[in-house]
């Protein structure tokens, strides 16, 4: 068995996964797995070390090493002697997104520190459409500086209790009409447009979310429209927090009025890495 490597190495959190190749059939996914280190380099070499120890590997049985994100540029040398090459991000996003959701056309939506929008085909078309600077830095930003709060876990907790009613702005505030063109009545009109003096840390967490979150919907929404696309699928670590689940269920429920559809597939974490370490097999392959 011979088998190659995916790394993806972010700001803080670099994620590693393999495929087992050389057999009849298509390379066959390992499990992926991630670490926490502020420095690239330190967090490569671990990664991988825990990885080959953990599948109980040996050196010999990696053919290849794929790199991408924004602290491979730290590694100047291959690792332990083995062939490495780097893959562009939006690529590595793109067959990521593919393989994870299993479609053959679709927009992929990377939700890291900011957000990166790719439409991807199965021929390997593979097109960057743009994003925004909204994503999990801001999160962590606002959160700093509104709540005091840096730990993402704590921050979820908190907003669990919150209302939006005393942060954002909603359609039924501005007006008494129905007649909206069929929008909801409790549609945000304006993201911490209503900020109540009774507002407590719980909805100013929860404003904050709602607002990420609502900021990379919207923009993905633009996006499918005019790549001409329905299927939208989320991938990176902020994809994975609950309240993500809740507010793009949310977006589905309106199908009549934004005509997309939010997947959050399994390994949405790792599509990324996954999509890097499919670069690296000999056929890149968008097939489970």
């Amino acid at each position: 068995m011979k088998v190659v490597i995916g790394i993806d190495v972010g700001g803080s959190t670099t994620k590693i996964v393999g495929f087992a190749t050389g057999g009849t059939g298509a390379p066959k996914l390992m499990p992926p797995l991630f670490i926490r280190a502020n420095d690239p380099v330190t967090s490569i070499y671990g990664a991988f070390g825990k990885f080959i120890d953990e599948n109980d590997l040996s050196l010999s049985d990696i053919e290849k090493v794929m790199m991408t994100g924004v602290g491979a540029s730290f590694i100047k040398r291959d690792l332990y002697d083995l062939p490495c090459e780097r893959v562009p991000e939006f690529r590595s996003i793109g067959l990521g997104g593919l393989y994870i959701s299993g479609l053959s056309d679709c927009l992929v939506v990377s939700l890291g520190t900011g957000t990166a929008i790719v439409h991807a085909k199965r021929d390997g078309t593979i097109d960057y459409l743009g994003g925004s600077g909204v994503g999990g830095g801001t999160l962590m930003g606002l959160s700093k500086l509104l709540l005091k709060a840096d730990n993402i876990d704590h921050i979820v907790d908190i907003a669990k209790e919150g209302d939006l009613s005393r942060i954002d702005l909603r359609i039924s505030d501005i007006t008494a009409s129905d007649d909206m063109q069929n929008m909801p009545r409790d549609l945000t009109a304006s993201n911490f447009g209503n900020v109540s003096d009774i507002a407590t840390k719980e909805d100013i967490a929860k404003g904050i979310l709602n607002t990420v979150f609502e900021t990379v919907g919207m923009v993905s929404i633009f996006a499918a429209r005019s790549a001409g696309v329905r299927d939208i699928v989320l991938t990176g670590n902020l994809s994975t927090l609950p309240y993500a689940k809740e507010k793009f269920d949310e977006f589905n429920g309106m199908h009549d009025l934004y005509g997309v559809n939010f997947l959050l597939p399994e390994n949405a974490r790792f599509a990324t890495v996954i999509g890097t370490a499919l670069c690296g097999c000999k056929k890149e392959s968008a097939k489970k």
